[in-house]
């Protein structure tokens, strides 16, 4: 049923905004999927290594920030070079791919070097690399503008026939495309987990020392999680930037990272369908409350459903919607088990040789 489910579900999806064409909906729908897709990515280093990043927004960022000056073209002087690096604006597209290549690259980078620890050291490095990437794209003005940001960024285009190139700016366009990304991060991430590679990643979570023991190479393997994670986070960057058309150094902000992971471990760590459950609920949630109640009750009213989703269902939702299903499913397994057998057919007697005559 998982191999109909998903491509049902995305066709529902698909058709919001022929049912419901409302742009501010649209809208909001496509800011949440954004963040969706960067949930994703962080549940692939937190819930299928058990590796705690505090720092993922610097993927995020850096996917933004080089996909917006690829798109724009920049020049800077660097040092040691007489004449100043100059390049021409990109296509969008190459642009995009440039994002993703850069956050991978910085995953791979930040693996090397932070993977080596593990728990709070772990988080500590995190942290620190994000913080650092904030402090460059705020104070290298030549390059990032600094506070004043980065703006009139190209919006994403596509070809239609008949048409050619056209720009995906309305909310419908918007809409399709994050749903399009994320649907991409998803197939990728269960692609990965489901395999080899994945089923070694769980063993770790689980138990690194006899993860060693039986041969798995641990630094591998947690550099791929890392290095596929940055570059799902970018991807969720590169479409922040293109959809949003400006960036400056808040997209940085430590306050991302921990919407990420209150979307991880509300919906439900280490499973496929975790981030989406908990992105929808805690990502429109904000804006439905929006305009019903005062800002600071709004705050209250989330918090407060956080802590009872975890209270009451410390693995999160989709486990927890899971074993209700399979308890209610219990019993009447049961049932049809202790049922009594129908009894089976009698073959009829063989004829005796005075009946057969």
């Amino acid at each position: 049923m998982n191999r109909f489910a998903f491509p049902a579900c995305v066709l529902l999806l698909a058709l919001l905004p022929l049912c419901w064409p409302d742009p501010y909906l649209l809208s909001v729908v496509a800011s949440c999927g954004i963040f969706i897709v960067a949930a994703i990515s962080l549940n692939l280093l937190l819930g299928y290594t058990g590796q705690l990043s505090l720092g993922h927004t610097a993927f995020f960022g850096i996917g933004a920030y080089t996909t917006a000056l690829m798109s724009l073209g920049f020049d800077v002087t660097l040092p040691g070079l007489e004449q100043p690096l100059a390049v021409a604006p990109q296509p969008v597209w190459l642009s995009f791919a440039g994002g993703v290549l850069a956050a991978g690259l910085a995953g791979w980078l930040l693996g090397r070097l932070a993977l080596r620890v593990r728990g709070a050291y772990f988080v500590i490095v995190t942290i620190s690399f994000a913080q650092v990437m904030r402090m460059v794209a705020l104070n290298w003005v030549d390059l990032t503008e600094g506070p004043m940001a980065l703006n009139n960024i190209p919006a994403p285009t596509l070809w239609l026939p008949g048409q050619g190139v056209v720009e995906l700016t309305t909310k419908a366009a918007t809409y399709w495309l994050v749903l399009a990304v994320a649907a991409a991060a998803w197939l990728l991430v269960a692609a990965l987990v489901r395999s080899r590679a994945g089923r070694a990643m769980i063993a770790l979570r689980e138990n690194e020392t006899l993860a060693r023991s039986v041969g798995i190479e641990v630094t591998r393997y947690l550099r791929l999680a890392a290095v596929v994670s940055a570059g799902i986070a970018g991807a969720a960057g590169c479409l922040y930037a293109h959809t949003v058309r400006i960036i400056d150094p808040d997209v940085f902000a430590f306050m991302f990272t921990i919407t990420m992971v209150i979307m991880v471990i509300v919906g439900g760590k280490g499973t496929l369908a975790g981030p989406v459950a908990g992105g929808l609920i805690f990502g429109l949630l904000p804006e439905a409350l929006r305009g019903t109640v005062a800002p600071e009750v709004q705050w209250m009213i989330y918090g407060a459903l956080m802590i009872a989703v975890l209270c009451l269902m410390p693995r999160g939702i989709v486990p927890a919607a899971g074993s209700l299903l399979r308890r209610r499913r219990r019993p009447a397994a049961m049932a049809e088990a202790a049922a009594p057998a129908p009894p089976a057919p009698q073959a009829a007697a063989p004829a005796t040789r005075g009946e057969a005559a």
